[in-house]
């Protein structure tokens, strides 16, 4: 039995496992039925054509549909911004959740765009997460806490859900949790992230392995993992994907930080993801490392690496037009072939 930061062990979340639904393998056979009398050539829709069967067989319906689709961003302050990692200070974190209340920053576009929902999530943004370089981020009642917070994320109801998140310094944070759960160092793992020079990158990469060398002999379990190294917007995300799971929603994972979030899963049962698509290939350079070390593709590489849910965004756009293809389009019977 793994011991957690507070002595107690994370059997609740653990349990939450043994519940997942898993593929409907018979629904997959309908749209790959229906698929093939569409009006155009088998396969003629490529990607497009796996997003409506992914969408399908996750939500447990014949015919998949994006009707209320939900971007949900998780804002949270991270102690070790105040060390400088960041190209933006701290107070960035208030700053842009009221931006986004107001409906100025760039996911708010794209949910327009795209008529997508959005919900901000401030997770605490006025009290900061331990110094991960000397101290755990969260305790684990803490943790397990703020993952059951995260599963009410979808309690509106929804029948998508885009990954989202904002937290200075949290490239930091997502390059621990990434050496940690799949082996490596700071160097392996830190990138520039909001635009840090060299001395900053170096600053990253230093305070990753002390974080590390804090932590050792406690990192065997990834949720220990995530409470010691994570934050409270990575366990709040955990929590989301696993509700989503649970209730049949698929999931779009945006960059390299939301990636770290599901890393946890993945590295507790890699099953655990399966109803999950990645977006896009973020420029933090790891990121790519990172998906190939679950053996998951991105759906797009555009250079993107804001954050905030845009790349998941943009990919939900790609998933509704990909079963509005599958439901609206005719059949040769229709047509009279």
């Amino acid at each position: 039995m793994t011991t957690s930061v507070s002595g107690l062990p994370f059997d609740d979340i653990r349990a939450l496992l043994d519940k997942m639904p898993e593929a409907n393998e018979e629904i997959r056979s309908k749209v790959r039925e229906r698929d093939a009398t569409l009006t155009k050539p088998a396969g003629s829709l490529g990607k497009l054509e796996e997003l409506a069967e992914w969408a399908a067989v996750w939500q447990n319906k014949e015919v998949p549909q994006v009707l209320r689709p939900l971007v949900a961003v998780f804002a949270c302050q991270h102690g070790i911004a105040s060390r400088g990692v960041s190209a933006f200070p701290p107070a960035l974190n208030q700053i842009m959740v009221e931006n986004f209340s107001a409906g100025g920053a760039a996911i708010n576009q794209i949910c327009t765009a795209y008529d997508l929902g959005l919900k901000v999530f401030d997770l605490a943004i006025e009290y900061p997460t331990g110094d991960i370089s000397v101290e755990p981020a969260l305790t684990e009642k803490d943790c397990v806490a703020t993952i059951a917070y995260g599963m009410e994320a979808i309690a509106g109801g929804t029948d998508l859900l885009c990954l989202g998140e904002m937290g200075i310094g949290n490239t930091t944070i997502s390059a621990a949790l990434f050496a940690a759960l799949f082996g490596g160092t700071g160097a392996d793992w830190c990138g520039r992230g909001s635009g840090v020079n060299d001395e900053g990158v170096q600053l990253k990469i230093d305070l990753v392995d002390q974080a590390l060398e804090t932590h050792k002999g406690h990192l065997d379990d990834p949720l220990e993992v995530l409470a010691r190294l994570g934050g409270r917007e990575f366990a709040a995300m955990v929590g989301a994907v696993l509700a989503a799971r649970l209730n049949n929603v698929p999931v779009i994972v945006d960059g390299f930080n939301t990636t770290a979030a599901v890393a946890v899963l993945y590295k507790l049962d890699p099953r655990s993801i399966d109803h999950c698509i990645f977006s896009h290939c973020s420029a933090e350079g790891a990121h790519r490392n990172a998906l190939n070390a679950m053996g998951k593709t991105a759906l797009f590489d555009l250079g993107l690496r804001l954050g905030e849910g845009t790349g998941a965004a943009l990919a939900a756009g790609l998933v509704k037009a990909a079963c509005q293809l599958h439901e609206g389009m005719s059949t040769f019977e229709q047509v009279g072939l």
